[in-house]
C-alpha cells in the first residue's frame, strides 16, 4: 500500500479531482463498474450496502449529470469506509483503471497548519510536512508576504509578539510541482504575566485569559470590550447581551459605535472550539445619556459644556428633573406544576420560560425555578432578597395554586398538604416587607394564581407594611375569582403571560403596561366575564422595566451579589472522555431553568472496527427527578425538553436532569459505552466513566436545607396551626364548568388535566376548546373587599399616631385601577 493514498483517509475526506476521475471510471456501462461495487460492499457487514441504497444510486441516472458512482462513494463515506476499504474492493474487482485514480499524487501533503491563540512573549511553532516523488522545499508566506529564512516544514517565532498576529501559509515545492497548505490564523494576545503563570499547553483545554471589563458611557460614545483565550485550535467567539446572542459578534474584540441607551445591560461572550465551551464574566454596560440644559434665552449648554464656562455639572444637574434608574434589576421566578395532593398545572412551566428570556432582556438577572416544596420556597426568597439593596428593582412572578385571605395572597408549595392553610404557604406580604427593608426602587408583583378565599383557614398574618411610593401588584384575576389556563394537545402560555409577554418589553410605566394587559384580557372571549387583570399600585414616579442600570455607591456589594446570582447560573464545562477503546465521546450541559439541567452526549470518535457504539448516562442521585424512561432519548423533545431543542447539538442523547435545588451532594453519574465489533459476534462490550459535575446550577445555594431564621415565615404570626385546620381542602367537586360560543380553536390551546368547556369551535359537535382553572383552590365563601369586611384591612400599617388616617391613605393608594 506504499504506493496508494493513506488508508486511514475517509472517503468523505478525498480531494475533488480524485474523486471525479473515479466516477468517471466507475459509471462507464460494464462488469467492473458501479454496481458490482455496491455488491461487493453490500457482501461487508460494516457498511451494510442495501438494495434502497442501490436503487437511490440509479436514480441518479435520471438528473443532470447524476452519478450513481458518487451516491455511491458518499453513502460508503458516510458509514465510515476509508480510502484503504475502497482500495480492498477495487482489488476484487479488478478495476486497474479505478486503482490507479487512487496513487498518489507527486506531491502529497500530510500535515496541514493549525490555527492557534497564543500570548505574547511564548514560541509559536507552525507545522506542514509534504511527501513527494523528489526532495520537497518549503516557503512560509505570513498574507502575500514571505517570511525570511522559514525553509523548513516548521516556522517558529520566539518570541512571538503582538505584531505577528496574523494569516500563514506555506508553499511546498517538488520539482516542477507545488502545492499551498491551508491558511492557519495566529491570534496573540497582549496578557501582562503575573510570576510562575504560564499557559504552555496549546493542545489541550481553551484556557480563558482576558476577561471584558465594566463599562459605563454616554449616548454615543463606542462601546469596546475584549476577551480572549489561548489554545490550539484557535478558539471561536460569540458575545451575548442580556442571554442573546449578538449578530456579527463572532471576535474577540466587539465593538459597538455610537452606542443608544437601549444598548445597555450584561455582556458576556461564548468562547468554543470543537470539543468544549467557556464562558467569560458577565459585565454591566451602562450607557448614561447626555443631559442638555438651557441656561439662558436660546442657549443650550451639554454637561461636557459647564466646566468650560465656569459652572459645576453637579449644581446644574441638581436642579434637574432626576432621571429614574435602577441599580440593578433582579427577579424571583416560581412556577409550581407537581403538586403532590392537589391538581396538576401545565401552564407555569411555559409561562416561566417565557418570562426568564423576556426579562433577560430587559436586563433582569433572572432566577426561575419549578416545583418548589415550603422550605425550597423559603429559602429560595431569602437568596432573591440577598440580591436586593438600595435602589434595586425587584420582581417576584409566580405561577401555580394560591388564595387570599383578608387582602393577604398566599402561594401555595407543591408539598402542601390537603387541607392547606396559611402556615404552610407564604405569605406575598411577608415578602413585601422584606423587600422594604432592603430600601428597594420598585416592588413589582405578578402573581398568576386563584384569589378564591381559602375557607379553611381564618389564620391573619400580622404584616407591618411601611408607607412607600414603590409598589405595584399585578393579579392575574380579580378578587375571589379564579384564573384560568387555555387546554389543548399543545404547550402554550396560561391567560394572563399570554397577554403580559406581548407587552412586557414596552417603555412604559409598568402600570400602563398592565393596564394594556388588562385592556388585552377584556378582548379575550374565551375568559371575558370570567377572568380580569387587577391592579394595585402605590408607584408615584414613572418607573418602567425598561429604565437603565446605574450602579449606586455600592457598587462592590452589587457586584459581590451578582457574583452570587451567577453562582446559581454555573453549567458544568463540556468535556471529552476517552475510552479504552479508541472511543471518544462528548459530554454537554444546557440549563432549561436555574434548578432543570440538560445533559447530552455524542459520539465523535468512533473506532474503525467497531461496527456499532453508543454513550449513555446513567446512575443519577434518588434526590433528583430523573425518570429512566424518559432519560437518553434521540430527540429532546422526547424527553420533557421543550424549549432548549432548537439550540442543543443535533444527533446527541438527551436527558432532563429536574429538582436541583434538592441536590444535597456533588452530582455524580455515570457514563456507559456500549459497542460492538463483527469479529465478536456482535455481542455488546461495555466500558463506563464515573463522571462529578459538582454542584450545578441552583444546587449550589443548597435550597434543601433548613429554613432560615430570617425567612419570610418569620414576619407572619400565625395563631393557628395544621392540627386546628378543618379535615378538607377545596377539593373537585368545587370545580366550576363554563360555557361560552364559538371561537377559534387555535387561540385557545393550553393543556391542562382540569378541563372546563367553554363551548364548539367551527360548529362540530367533536370540536372544543377547554379553559381550566390553572392556580386554584376555589372556595365558595364570599371574600372581602379591598379594605377587608370584619375590620380587617387588606394591609396592615406601622402604628402612628394617627392610624386610623395613614391606614385609610395607604390603602386608597392601593385601590383598583380602572379598567
Amino acid at each position: 500500500m506504499s504506493e496508494t493514498l493513506d488508508r486511514s483517509t475517509k472517503i468523505n475526506l478525498l480531494k475533488e479531482p480524485i474523486v471525479r476521475r473515479i466516477c468517471e471510471v466507475l459509471d462507464k456501462p460494464n462488469s467492473k463498474g458501479w454496481r458490482k461495487l455496491g455488491e461487493i460492499v453490500g457482501n461487508d457487514r460494516r457498511f451494510k450496502v442495501s438494495s434502497d441504497d442501490m436503487e437511490m444510486c440509479s436514480l441518479k441516472v435520471l438528473e443532470l449529470e447524476g452519478s450513481p458512482s458518487r451516491m455511491l462513494l458518499r453513502l460508503m463515506g458516510e458509514r465510515g469506509c476509508t480510502t484503504g476499504h475502497l482500495f480492498d474492493y477495487l482489488q476484487i474487482l479488478g478495476n486497474s483503471e479505478a486503482l490507479q485514480c487512487l496513487k498518489p499524487p507527486a506531491l502529497q501533503i500530510l500535515i496541514q497548519p493549525q490555527s492557534v491563540a497564543l500570548t505574547s512573549g511564548h514560541n509559536l511553532r507552525l507545522s506542514c510536512n509534504a511527501v513527494g516523488k523528489a526532495p520537497v522545499q518549503y516557503q512560509w508566506f505570513k498574507s502575500k508576504e514571505e517570511v525570511p529564512n522559514s525553509f523548513s516544514p516548521d516556522l517558529v517565532i520566539s518570541p512571538v509578539q503582538l505584531k505577528d498576529a496574523g494569516f500563514y501559509i506555506c508553499r511546498v515545492n517538488c520539482g516542477e510541482t507545488f502545492e499551498f497548505s491551508q491558511w492557519a490564523q495566529v491570534d496573540v494576545l497582549d496578557v501582562a504575566m503575573s510570576c510562575g503563570q504560564s499557559y504552555q499547553s496549546l493542545g489541550g483545554r481553551l484556557k480563558l485569559v482576558i476577561q471584558p471589563q465594566f463599562q459605563r458611557l454616554h449616548v454615543g460614545e463606542n462601546l469596546h470590550l475584549e476577551c480572549g483565550a489561548v489554545g490550539r485550535p484557535i478558539p471561536r467567539y460569540q458575545w451575548h447581551r442580556n442571554g442573546v446572542p449578538i449578530p456579527n459578534a463572532t471576535k474577540r474584540r466587539l465593538t459597538i459605535p455610537n452606542v443608544m441607551q437601549d444598548q445597555h445591560g450584561r455582556y458576556r461572550c461564548e468562547i468554543s472550539s470543537s470539543t468544549e465551551r467557556m464562558w467569560t464574566n458577565e459585565v454591566d454596560v451602562v450607557i448614561i445619556p447626555r443631559i442638555s440644559v438651557q441656561i439662558s434665552g436660546a442657549m443650550e449648554c451639554s454637561e461636557d459644556d459647564m466646566y468650560a464656562i465656569g459652572g459645576s455639572s453637579e449644581f446644574f444637574l441638581n436642579s434637574l428633573p432626576e432621571q429614574l434608574y435602577a441599580t440593578d434589576k433582579v427577579a424571583l421566578l416560581i412556577g409550581n406544576l407537581s403538586y403532590q395532593n392537589h391538581p396538576q398545572l401545565k401552564a407555569p412551566m411555559v409561562d416561566v420560560y417565557d418570562l426568564t428570556n423576556l426579562l433577560r432582556q430587559l436586563n433582569f438577572q433572572v432566577v426561575s425555578l419549578l416545583d418548589l416544596t415550603e422550605s425550597e420556597m423559603r429559602n429560595a426568597v431569602d437568596e432573591f432578597l440577598m440580591l436586593l439593596h438600595r435602589g434595586v428593582y425587584g420582581l417576584l412572578y409566580y405561577a401555580g395554586h394560591g388564595y387570599e385571605n383578608y387582602g393577604n395572597s398566599f402561594m401555595v408549595p407543591v408539598d402542601a398538604p390537603n387541607p392547606y392553610h396559611s402556615a404552610n404557604c407564604l405569605c406575598v406580604q411577608s415578602i413585601l416587607k422584606l423587600m422594604q427593608e432592603k430600601e428597594t426602587g420598585l416592588n413589582v408583583f405578578l402573581l398568576d394564581m386563584c384569589r378564591k378565599r381559602n375557607i379553611h383557614d381564618e389564620s391573619t398574618p400580622n404584616v407591618v407594611l411601611r408607607v412607600t411610593a414603590n409598589i405595584v401588584f399585578g393579579y392575574a384575576t380579580c378578587q375571589d375569582a379564579e384564573a384560568f389556563e387555555l387546554s389543548s394537545s399543545g404547550s402554550t402560555n396560561g391567560v394572563f403571560v399570554k397577554f403580559l409577554k406581548r407587552r412586557l418589553l414596552d417603555d412604559e410605566k409598568i402600570t400602563v403596561v398592565l393596564d394594556r394587559v388588562a385592556e388585552d384580557m377584556g378582548q379575550f372571549d374565551a375568559t371575558k366575564g370570567k377572568q380580569a387583570l387587577e391592579i394595585r399600585s402605590s408607584l408615584s414616579e414613572r418607573r418602567a422595566l425598561t429604565d437603565p442600570i446605574l450602579p449606586g455607591d455600592s457598587a462592590d456589594l452589587a457586584h459581590t451579589l451578582s457574583r452570587r446570582w451567577a453562582k446559581a447560573h454555573e453549567l458544568p464545562d463540556s468535556m471529552t472522555l476517552n475510552f479504552d477503546c479508541g472511543a471518544q465521546i462528548k459530554l454537554g450541559f444546557a440549563a432549561e431553568f436555574s434548578n432543570v439541567l440538560v445533559i447530552y452526549t455524542h459520539i465523535i470518535k468512533k473506532p474503525e472496527e467497531m461496527s456499532f457504539c453508543q454513550a449513555h448516562v446513567t446512575d443519577f442521585s434518588q434526590e433528583l427527578d430523573v425518570d429512566p424512561k424518559e432519560m437518553n432519548r434521540e430527540t429532546p423533545e422526547e424527553t420533557g425538553i421543550y424549549f432548549l431543542s432548537h439550540s442543543l447539538p443535533q444527533h446527541c442523547l438527551y436527558t432532563r436532569v429536574s429538582s436541583l435545588q434538592k441536590l444535597r451532594e456533588e452530582l455524580v453519574f455515570t457514563v456507559c459505552l456500549q459497542g460492538t465489533f463483527p469479529a465478536m459476534d456482535e455481542d455488546p462490550v461495555h466500558w463506563t466513566k464515573s463522571i462529578n459535575i459538582g454542584k450545578p446550577l441552583i444546587a449550589r445555594l443548597d435550597l434543601h436545607r433548613a429554613m432560615r431564621r430570617n425567612s419570610c415565615l418569620q414576619t407572619c404570626l400565625m395563631p393557628h396551626s395544621p392540627s386546628h385546620s378543618p379535615c378538607h381542602s377545596p377539593g373537585p367537586e368545587h370545580q366550576l364548568h363554563l360555557h361560552h360560543g364559538t371561537h377559534q380553536a387555535q387561540d385557545y390551546s393550553r393543556l391542562s388535566p382540569q378541563q372546563h368547556y367553554l363551548g364548539a369551535v367551527g360548529g362540530s359537535g367533536d370540536s372544543f376548546y377547554t379553559v381550566s382553572h390553572t392556580h386554584y383552590e376555589p372556595a365558595y365563601d364570599s371574600a372581602a373587599g379591598l379594605s377587608s369586611s370584619s375590620g380587617r384591612y387588606s394591609i396592615p400599617i406601622e402604628t402612628t399616631d394617627d392610624i386610623n388616617e395613614l391606614q385609610t391613605d395607604f390603602i386608597n393608594s392601593l385601590q383598583l385601577q380602572e379598567q
